[in-house]
């Protein structure tokens, strides 16, 4: 169980990490800090470089901290609450991932709540640190916390369409 969980940890870890290292930088494929910004437009968030340098560096860091096994539930929080946001960006495509909908952002944020409610196990920092079992009242909350913070900040950050990226409505029937 504990090299499943690690597998597990490391895969999902840096995967996330390594989509926020994309966000803000030309490794891995990415299109450096203005192509995030860009991206992040386009999706229909305000708040330009800095929402792009703060989305970045939230995955960067949650993948980490997930990937190693430290301070597991509130790791798991934050990658639920990016990839929720993810999530909310391919909403409109419906669920599967050939027509660009959600299904990898919500097995991401299911397997972070999957591995705050395991624990990380032995061959993680929290174990070596003596800090797990983590208590239901840490994960619990930090399982609800992820997901809904993700919702919050689409809300707080989506702009309105500006006129040429409004669709034309038709002429009123009279």
């Amino acid at each position: 169980m504990n090299a499943g969980l690690l597998v597990l940890r490391l895969v999902t870890g840096l995967l996330i990490a390594g989509h926020g290292v994309q966000k803000v930088s030309f490794r891995l494929g990415g299109h450096g800090l203005a192509g995030g910004t860009e991206e992040f437009r386009h999706d229909g968030f305000r708040g330009g470089r800095l929402t792009a340098v703060v989305a970045g560096a939230s995955q960067i860091g949650a993948g980490l901290f997930l990937a190693a096994g430290l301070l597991t539930p509130l790791a798991a929080m934050a990658a639920m609450g990016v990839m929720t946001v993810a999530g909310t960006v391919k909403w409109s495509h419906g669920l599967w991932v050939q027509n660009d909908g959600y299904e990898y952002p919500m097995v991401l944020v299911v397997i972070s709540a999957a591995l705050a409610l395991t624990g990380p196990g032995r061959r993680s920092l929290d174990h070596a640190l003596g800090i797990t079992p983590w208590p239901l009242w840490i994960v619990l909350p930090a399982i609800v916390i992820g997901p809904l913070s993700g919702l919050l900040t689409r809300v707080v950050l989506h702009r309105a369409p500006t006129a040429p990226e409004r669709k034309p409505h038709a002429p009123a029937a009279e």
